[in-house]
């Protein structure tokens, strides 16, 4: 077993960079930009689709979304949007290239 490799300090500023990051979507925002429906922000976010409809009402039983989940709406917005732009290698690394 290799020994973990020592974080840079450039390494180190790009997690304080990350933990700090005000990146996110909120679910109406991603509806009403994407054609998509209740079901498919569920996928995206992990959700059931009853917690993504809770998203969405306008009544004491409104939850609200977690950090998490506007990030990912986030990260799907982008790709969707620079998705043709991404090098071949980045969605490889990423797992995302399209075999299609």
């Amino acid at each position: 077993m290799s020994k973990p490799r020592t974080l840079t300090k450039r390494e180190l500023r790009l997690i304080t960079l990350y933990s700090n990051w005000q990146f996110g979507m909120t679910p109406v925002e991603f509806y009403t930009k994407w054609a998509v429906n209740y079901e498919q922000i569920a996928i995206i976010c992990n959700r059931s689709d009853s917690t993504v409809r809770s998203w969405f009402r306008h009544s004491d039983k409104k939850r609200n979304p977690n950090r998490n989940d506007l990030l990912n709406l986030a990260m799907v917005d982008f790709l969707l949007e620079h998705f043709e732009e991404i090098p071949q290698q980045v969605l490889y690394w990423l797992n995302l290239n399209d075999s299609e």
